[in-house]
């Protein structure tokens, strides 16, 4: 009995209708339609299980615990090898067991799928959909694992993990299909779901010397980041990466393989770029258009420090009357972070300037700090930059002192690199995170010591960090027009940064001895991160949120994450997956299922 029949033998009425009408609560003593779970006695037999082996080849396998050996041994030498590897992305990547970050206080906690279907092509893929469907079974869609909110990983499902779906082809001049008559050839890449970003950088850039708009953490697979809207260190010259997708092929709900594009199912294809992962479909191929690469790139790291809070004040206006006047274009990029100690950190890239132009370009800045009372430049300002060909060649990277970490597992190919910036950020367990689209209205000189007062408060409780890459404003006027052609919240067309506020600690997990989450420092971290944001967002009430890099426990996710657009994904929901197979905490559809997605609340 498929899941549609089911519903209706359960008599649960009111299913809500294409066009977005409200969804109706369930009856009053039906029963609530649930998947199930093993021990169940709906659990598929073994011989079921056995059936989807043969099928997909052998690439079912069944998950066992990751850390079995710190369980059996805390203190043996395997379980201490165990979380030397948990600050290696190939590492955690590789295994389906695990997932980049390790936790949320509060939220959830890594946890392996029971079975794991470790797709090789889209046939694997509509088999593992065709049978969670069949067997109503809890669906997990991983590709890099590097959700923030748990969803690439649920406990009791089946995951379908895209890792070795990792083919890359280059175009000389692509078209849509069906899309003859509207769209002209252009150079691109098609790009398997499962292919991290990295590997991408060396087809495109390294050895095809073009340029694709992808993910700034190399580690990142590619469906989730356009699925997300995709920020790039080079946004403000490149804009997303979702607005750069011309076609993709995608699993729908009733195992059907669609080509989506402008001319074919043109409202799933607007609703996969930032309509967030797993909730539409197993996207299984993408093409992206490439672009002309620039001479140089570039990055520029210092850090400055202010003796006092006055003139912690002081520098941070400084600081932002500086972006507002000179850093406010497609040139520049990523980060300028404000610390409780009363330091700004930054860690910016540079894309088109060579270093001589961009270290032109700070030069008053610094040089009218370095004489101000009160202030120091604790680390002055460094400079990197290289040629553009270069700035993801392994070989070439691992010359700059500092700059990458190796994977260094004996087998491990000489390409496995990331960078030290992204390191933190390996295997973490999440303490708070917050984060919020701020409006260029705000750079206004008017407006600004509002900015200001309200920067310096946060940093009273908490690190404040502004990702200038991750909003559009100040973009070229043609990547602008491109994004809104995307689910995104609109409010990312006209927010100069994305502000984030944030902290963790290491990977940790429940019952493993010295790996167990700290709870009560995450708890205190957690709080003073929301008196930071709270203090922030008084001149951003309403702000939207990057829904890759938000808050799990936003109440207003819907408005955060797509705003005007929640109704129009809502409906594409509807449509093409009515029975609500594909689940992820906070994405479309999801108010109709338990917060664990194993129970359906409405219809």
């Amino acid at each position: 009995m498929d899941r549609r029949t089911f519903l209706k033998a359960a008599a649960v009425s009111g299913l809500a209708s294409l066009g977005g009408a409200a969804p109706s609560v369930i009856a009053r003593g039906a029963m609530p339609f649930a998947r199930v779970r093993p021990g169940d006695p709906a659990w598929p037999s073994q011989a079921r299980w056995n059936s989807l082996f043969n099928t997909v080849g052998g690439r079912l396998v069944k998950l066992d615990d990751p850390l079995a050996s710190c369980r059996a041994a805390p203190e043996g030498a395997a379980c201490q090898a165990d979380f030397k590897e948990m600050r290696n992305p190939y590492f955690i990547s590789e295994n389906p067991a695990l997932t980049e970050t390790s936790g949320w206080v509060d939220a959830w906690n890594s946890t392996p799928s029971a079975y794991a279907v470790k797709a090789q092509s889209t046939a694997d893929v509509v088999a593992a959909v065709n049978f969670a469907r069949e067997n109503n079974l809890r669906l997990v869609i991983k590709g890099g694992g590097h959700s923030y909110q748990g969803t690439s990983d649920a406990p009791d499902s089946l995951l379908i993990w895209t890792r070795e779906m990792s083919g890359i082809r280059l175009h000389d001049a692509f078209v849509p299909d069906g899309c003859d008559a509207t769209h002209a050839p252009q150079p691109a890449v098609t790009v398997e779901a499962g292919a991290r970003w990295l590997a991408v950088y060396d087809a495109v850039t390294t050895r095809g010397g073009r340029y694709v708009q992808g993910g700034g953490c190399t580690t990142v697979g590619v469906a989730g980041f356009i699925h997300g809207g995709g920020f790039g260190s080079f946004s403000k010259r490149y804009g997303l990466g979702a607005a750069g997708l011309l076609q993709a092929e995608i699993v729908t709900a009733d195992g059907a393989v669609l080509t989506v594009n402008a001319c074919n199912h043109p409202d799933l294809f607007w609703a996969i770029k930032g309509g967030g992962g797993g909730a539409f479909g197993v996207l299984t191929r993408l093409t992206l258009r490439t672009r002309e690469l620039p001479i140089t790139f570039g990055a520029a790291f210092g850090t400055i420090k202010a003796a006092s809070d006055t003139a912690f004040r002081d520098l941070i206006d400084k600081t932002l009357s500086f972006y507002a006047d000179r850093l406010f274009n497609p040139h520049w990029g990523e980060q300028i972070a404000f610390g409780k100690d009363n330091t700004v950190h930054v860690a910016m890239v540079f894309q088109g300037l060579g270093q001589a132009e961009a270290e032109s370009v700070w030069a008053p800045f610094t040089s009218a700090l370095s004489s101000t009372k009160d202030i120091s430049i604790e680390r002055p300002l460094a400079f990197f930059a290289a040629p553009a060909q270069h700035f993801w060649d392994a070989d070439y990277l691992r010359k700059v002192p500092g700059l990458i970490v190796q994977d260094d597992r004996p087998a491990a190919p000489p390409g496995n690199i990331f960078y030290v910036g992204d390191s933190g950020q390996v295997g973490f367990f999440i303490h708070g995170y917050k984060s919020a689209w701020l409006p260029a209205s705000l750079l206004q000189e008017s407006e600004r010591q509002k900015l200001t007062d309200a920067v310096f408060a946060a940093s009273r409780h908490w690190p404040v960090a502004f990702h200038f890459n991750k909003g559009l404003a100040g973009a070229a006027a043609e990547e602008i027009d491109a994004a809104r052609d995307t689910a995104m919240n609109p409010a990312v067309l006209e927010a100069f940064a994305l502000v984030i506020i944030a902290g963790h600690g290491p990977p940790a997990f429940p019952g493993i001895p010295d790996h167990e989450p700290d709870l009560p420092r995450a708890r205190a971290d957690a709080q003073a991160i929301s008196r930071a944001f709270e203090s922030l967002v008084t001149v951003a009430p309403g702000a939207g949120a990057y829904l890759s890099e938000a808050d799990f426990f936003d109440p207003n996710w819907k408005t955060s994450y797509w705003g005007p657009n929640f109704d129009r994904l809502a409906a594409i929901k509807k449509r093409y997956d009515p029975d609500g197979l594909f689940f992820t905490h906070h994405g479309i559809g999801s108010d109709e299922w338990s917060a664990d997605g194993f129970t359906r609340l409405r219809t």
